[in-house]
C-alpha cells in the first residue's frame, strides 16, 4: 500500500491547504483512528463496498501511515481527537454524515498504571468529538467499544444487559464514553451504536494491513513472534483461574467480521431513531491461552515453547459472548467463525511483515 493524500495538523500560526474534496457524490465517513490496526480493517472494507467517501483522522501516535491506502474514495487528515481546531478542520472541508471512533489507549496493564493517560486519550477524546459533532450537525456515529465494560462478568455468556462493572481503567473509560454518548443522544438527537468487541484477532485476507502494536500485548502477535524468532517463549499469565485448565479463557473475532458489522451498523444508523444502542461483538465460544497456543502451534507447523508466569493485574478469568443482538439488530453473519482461519490469517501476515509496517 501507498501513503493516502495528508493534510498535515495546523502548527503554529500556520494553516495547512484545505484538504481536497471528493470527486464522487456518496455518503462521507470520518473514521477516526482509522489507521489503527481495527479502523484500518474498516476503512478497506468500507471501500470495498463503493458506496462510501472515507477520510481517515488519526495522529498517528499509534497508527501507521502505510496502513492507509491511496484510492480515489479516500482522505487522510491528520489531527488528534482532542483537539477542536483539528475536528472543525475536517468537519468543514467534508459534510461528514457518519463518524467511526477508534481513537483509544487499550493497553489494560498501562491503564492499571496510568489511569489518567487513559481517561485523558479516551474520555476527553470522546467529550470533544461528540462537541463537535453537534457544532457541525453530524447526526450518526459507530462507537468502538469493549467487552473490557463488563470486567469479571457472570453467568456466561455475556449479554448486553450484564452488569457493567470494569476491572481496569481501559474498560472504565470505555463505559465512561458509552454513558457520555448515550446522554448526548438523548439531548441532541444523535444516533449511535457502541459495538462491543471481545478479542480481535487476525488479519486482512489481502495480506497487507494486520497488527503492528508498540509494545504489542495481544495474546495471538505475541505467540506468532516465537516462530517469527522475535522471542523465545510465550509467557502464559496465571495458570490458576477457575478455568477448564488454569488459563483465561476469551472469545476471539476476525478483525474482518468486526469491519463487516462496522458497515451494517451504518446502515442501521440510517433507518433507526434517535438514541444510544449497545452491541456485543463476538462468536459465543471461548478458548483458554493453552487452547490458543495449541492451535497456533498446529497452523504454523513449529514447537511454539510456553512459560508459566504470575497474573497480570486486570484480567478477569472468563470473557465469551452472546451477540445476538447484532445477529437479529445488524443482520451480521460473521464469516470467519474459526479459531485456525484467525491464526492462519495472522501468520501470513506476521511472516510477511515480520517488523510490522517498519520497512
Amino acid at each position: 500500500m501507498t501513503r493516502a493524500q495528508e493534510s498535515p495538523s495546523p502548527s503554529g500560526d500556520v494553516s495547512p491547504p484545505p484538504p481536497p474534496p471528493f470527486t464522487q457524490d456518496m455518503p462521507v465517513v470520518m473514521v477516526a483512528g482509522g489507521a489503527g490496526y481495527i479502523g484500518s480493517h474498516v476503512v478497506e472494507h468500507l471501500l470495498s463496498l463503493g458506496v462510501y467517501n472515507v477520510v481517515v483522522f488519526d495522529n498517528l501516535s499509534t497508527g501507521h501511515s502505510d496502513a492507509v491506502p491511496s484510492h480515489p474514495n479516500l482522505r487522510f487528515v491528520q489531527g488528534d481527537v482532542r483537539s477542536d481546531s483539528d475536528l472543525d478542520r475536517v468537519m468543514e472541508a467534508y459534510p461528514v454524515e457518519y463518524v467511526m471512533h477508534f481513537c483509544a489507549l487499550s493497553l489494560v496493564g498501562e491503564s492499571v498504571s496510568q489511569p489518567l493517560k487513559y481517561y485523558d486519550n479516551n474520555v476527553v477524546g470522546t467529550l470533544r468529538l461528540l462537541e463537535a459533532m453537534v457544532r457541525h450537525s453530524v447526526p450518526h456515529l459507530v462507537f468502538s467499544s469493549t467487552a473490557a465494560v463488563y470486567g469479571q462478568a457472570q453467568p456466561e455468556p455475556i449479554r448486553e444487559d450484564t452488569p457493567t462493572i470494569p476491572l481496569n481503567p481501559y474498560g472504565g473509560s470505555k463505559l465512561a464514553c458509552e454513558q457520555m454518548i448515550r446522554w448526548t443522544c438523548e439531548a441532541h438527537g444523535l444516533k449511535a451504536v457502541a459495538l462491543r468487541y471481545f478479542n480481535a484477532a487476525g488479519a486482512s485476507a489481502t495480506g497487507d494491513i494486520g497488527e503492528d502494536h508498540h509494545p504489542e500485548t495481544h495474546l495471538i502477535p505475541l505467540i506468532l513472534q516465537v516462530p517469527n524468532g522475535k522471542r523465545d517463549n510465550i509467557k502464559v499469565f496465571g495458570t490458576d483461574y477457575p478455568t477448564e485448565d488454569g488459563t483465561c479463557v476469551r472469545d476471539y473475532i476476525h478483525v474482518s467480521d468486526l469491519a463487516s458489522a462496522h458497515a451494517l451498523a451504518l446502515g442501521h444508523l440510517a433507518q433507526t431513531q434517535p438514541g444510544f444502542n449497545a452491541m456485543n461483538l463476538g462468536y459465543g465460544r471461548g478458548f483458554s491461552v493453552r487452547d490458543v497456543i495449541d492451535h497456533a502451534r498446529s497452523v504454523t507447523g513449529e514447537a511454539i515453547a510456553a512459560v508459566d508466569a504470575p497474573r497480570r493485574p486486570g484480567d478477569p478469568p472468563t470473557l465469551v459472548a452472546e451477540a445476538g443482538r447484532a445477529r437479529e439488530v445488524l443482520q451480521w453473519v460473521p464469516e470467519n467463525d474459526n479459531l485456525d482461519s484467525i491464526i492462519g490469517s495472522a501468520w501470513k501476515w506476521h511472516e510477511s511483515h515480520p517488523d510490522g509496517f517498519k520497512k
